[in-house]
C-alpha cells in the first residue's frame, strides 16, 4: 500500500522534479567541492605514498614536498651508514624553464632519482621503460600533461634550460594538481639540467677540535642564452658538494622507526627525519590549511546544502499547504501529531534518497571523464557517505519548517467552506 507521504509527493509530479532538481544541485555541488579537495590533496602527496621509503630526510626548514632547502650528497653517504638504516637514496628536485619546438616556455619541476633503486617511483609507467631514462637527456611525464608541454607522444624533444630533452615514456598518478609539470629524469640527466649553470665549491672551518662546519657556495658559471650542439655536456654525476633535495630510507626488518628518526637527525645536523605518513601529511596540511584552499571549497560545499535547504523547504512547505485539510482531517479523526510528523518527515526522507541516487551517479561520472584530463576528483565511500548523512539532514531539516504549519492546524478547518 503506497504511504501517505508518497501519495503527497506523486500528486504534483512538476513540482516534485523540481525539488528533485534542487536536490540533485545540492548533493553535486557538494560531492563536487568535496571530490575535489580531497582528489587536490592527495595529487599533492602521490609521490610520497607511492614511494617504499620507510622515512623522508630533509632540510629542518622544509615547509612541504616542492617547497624545502637543499642537503648535500656527502649527507646521503652519512645516512647510509646510520645503524639501522637498509638502504638510502637521493632524490633531488628543481625548477626548469621548457621550451618546446612550438609553442610558448613555461616552468617545470625536474625530479631526479636513482633508476637503479627501489625506494621511488614515478607513478605508474604507463609507456615506455624505466630503463631508458639512462640515456642522455632523456624525461618521463605524466600523460595528463603532454597538453601543456606542447607533446603528443614519444619520441618528441624540447629544450630544458636550453638543454635537449627528448620524451621516452608516460606515467600516470604521478602530477600534482597545483605543480608546474613533473619531469623524471635520472639523477646525473637531472643534475645536468638543474646545475650545469652553477659551479660550486666547499668551504669548510673548524668550530672546534672536533666540530667541522662546512658551507657549499653555488656561483652561476656562465650566462646561458642557448648551447650549440657541439657545446652541450655529457650528464654529470653527482658529486659530494652537489645538492640533493631529500634523502630517503629504508629501514632494516624489525627497526624501530622513531628510534632512526633520532639516529638520523643525531648524524645528520640541520635536518629532520619524517616517516611516510608524516611526510604525507605535513604537505596536505600545509595545502588545506595555510593555503586556503580548503576554505574555499568547503564554503562551496556550504552553499550548495543552503540551496538544497531552502529548495526543500519551500517544496514541503507548499506541499503541506496544498494538503492542509487533508491533514486537519487526520487531526479531527484523532491522529496524534507524532503520526503526522512522520507522513512529512518520510516525505523528506524520500526527497533525500531520490535526489542523493542521481546526483551521486553525476558526480561518479564526472569524475571518470574528468580524470582522462588529469583533474582527481576523489569520492571515497566514506566521503559518500557523509555526503548522504548530509543530504538527510538537509531535507529533514526542511521537513521541520513544515511541521511547524502543521502544528497550527485547527481540525475546525475541515468544515470551513
Amino acid at each position: 500500500m503506497v504511504s501517505i507521504a508518497r501519495k503527497n509527493l506523486w500528486a504534483d509530479i512538476p513540482r516534485f522534479l523540481v525539488a528533485q532538481a534542487g536536490i540533485m544541485f545540492a548533493v553535486s555541488l557538494v560531492t563536487i567541492q568535496t571530490g575535489l579537495l580531497n582528489g587536490f590533496t592527495r595529487s599533492t602527496v602521490l609521490l610520497i605514498e607511492g614511494s617504499e621509503a620507510d622515512i623522508w630526510v630533509s632540510s629542518e626548514r622544509m615547509v612541504q614536498f616542492e617547497l624545502t632547502e637543499p642537503l648535500l650528497k656527502n649527507q646521503l653517504d652519512q645516512a647510509q651508514r646510520v645503524k639501522g638504516v637498509e638502504r638510502a637514496e637521493a632524490l633531488l628536485m628543481g625548477s626548469g624553464r621548457w621550451r618546446p619546438l612550438k609553442g610558448d616556455t613555461s616552468p617545470v619541476k625536474l625530479i631526479g632519482f636513482d633508476l637503479g633503486g627501489t625506494l621511488f617511483q614515478p607513478g605508474t609507467i604507463t609507456r615506455g621503460r624505466l630503463k631508458t631514462l639512462q640515456d642522455p637527456y632523456t624525461i618521463m611525464v605524466d600523460q595528463s600533461r603532454l597538453p601543456t608541454l606542447n607533446l603528443r607522444d614519444i619520441g618528441d624533444t624540447a629544450t630544458v634550460n636550453f638543454l635537449p630533452a627528448r620524451l621516452v615514456g608516460l606515467t600516470t598518478q604521478s602530477q600534482s594538481l597545483v605543480a608546474s609539470p613533473f619531469l623524471f629524469a635520472s639523477l646525473e640527466n637531472a643534475n645536468t639540467y638543474i646545475n650545469t649553470s652553477y659551479t660550486s665549491k666547499l668551504n669548510c672551518t673548524v668550530e672546534s677540535s672536533d666540530n667541522l662546519q662546512c658551507t657549499t657556495i653555488y656561483e652561476k658559471s656562465k650566462s646561458l642564452n642557448k648551447y650549440d650542439e657541439s657545446e652541450i655536456p655529457e650528464p654529470t654525476p653527482l658529486t659530494l658538494t652537489d645538492p640533493i633535495t631529500y634523502i630517503m630510507v629504508k629501514a632494516k626488518l624489525g627497526q624501530d622507526l622513531e628510534q632512526l628518526k633520532q639516529n638520523l637527525e643525531a648524524a645528520l645536523p640541520g635536518t629532520r627525519a619524517y616517516t611516510k605518513v608524516e611526510m604525507a601529511r605535513k604537505t596536505r596540511n600545509y595545502w588545506q590549511v595555510r593555503t586556503g584552499v580548503g576554505f574555499v571549497l568547503g564554503l562551496g560545499a556550504a552553499v550548495g546544502v543552503i540551496v538544497g535547504i531552502v529548495v526543500v523547504t519551500q517544496i514541503l512547505y507548499a506541499s503541506v499547504s496544498d494538503h492542509i485539510k487533508e491533514f486537519g482531517t487526520l487531526k479531527a479523526m484523532g491522529a496524534p501529531d507524532r503520526f503526522i510528523y512522520s507522513v512529512i518527515v518520510e516525505q523528506a526522507l524520500w526527497m533525500a534518497v531520490l535526489g542523493y541516487v542521481p546526483g551521486m551517479l553525476l558526480c561518479w561520472g564526472l569524475s571518470v571523464w574528468v580524470k582522462s584530463k588529469g583533474i582527481i576528483l576523489l569520492i571515497t565511500p566514506l566521503s559518500a557517505t557523509g555526503v548522504f548523512g548530509i543530504t538527510v539532514v538537509m531535507c529533514v531539516t526542511s521537513g521541520l519548517f513544515a511541521i511547524q504549519k502543521v502544528t497550527r492546524i485547527d481540525p475546525a478547518i475541515v468544515f470551513k467552506a
